[in-house]
């Protein structure tokens, strides 16, 4: 008896890893919007060194849908060309394994990090200031970069409640903290 108990729970382990794997997969060939799928909002290479499973729940589905749909798409439909996430959903995990903010927008799914320097034609200046002067969004960062041309473009958006359209540019002091500074202009 004890066998086949123990045999029951070895086909039974077997079946749900089977219905995780095949949920996981599905969710990864998801398209969020006509030009970007949730693999590419998902990817790390830290995740994968890591064993990290970064697989976003419903809700963060739900808002990474949203903000493909009201920043990324509308950006990519203007400029026509590729737009690179270098960042999207963080899991609580993952985000603390790269040092992430500790109430992160990355891990409700409501944050982008865009980087237009990777395929080329438009400059993440350029992806800055549309997005600034055209869309509704929460908050955008110009990350670091120089006066003419942020590292990358962070850009959070909220379907579901007030976003506050907060303009800001990531700097470093002396010492290599980061400080924010507001973008009033």
């Amino acid at each position: 008896r004890n066998f086949e108990l123990f045999a029951d729970l070895i086909v039974w382990r077997k079946i749900y890893s089977l219905q995780i794997l095949d949920r996981k997969n599905s969710l990864t060939n998801m398209k969020l919007s006509k030009n970007l799928s949730l693999a590419e909002c998902t990817k790390s290479d830290t995740a994968k060194r890591l064993g990290i499973n970064n697989t976003p729940d419903e809700w963060a589905t739900e808002n990474l849908k949203a903000i493909a749909e009201n920043i990324f798409q509308p950006c990519r439909d203007h400029f026509g060309v590729p737009i690179y996430v270098s960042s999207g959903y963080r899991c609580p995990e993952l985000n603390r394994a790269i040092g992430g903010a500790k109430r992160s927008q990355h891990m409700e799914g409501r944050a982008l990090d865009l980087d237009c320097d990777v395929f080329g034609g438009i400059s993440n200046a350029d992806l800055f200031n549309y997005i600034r002067e055209n869309l509704e969004f929460d908050q955008i960062v110009w990350e670091f970069g120089d006066e003419d041309n942020p590292n990358w473009v962070h850009v959070s958006y909220v379907y579901d409640g007030h976003n506050r359209k907060r303009c800001l540019r990531a700097c470093r002091d002396d010492n290599g903290k980061v400080y924010y500074k507001v973008i009033t202009d």
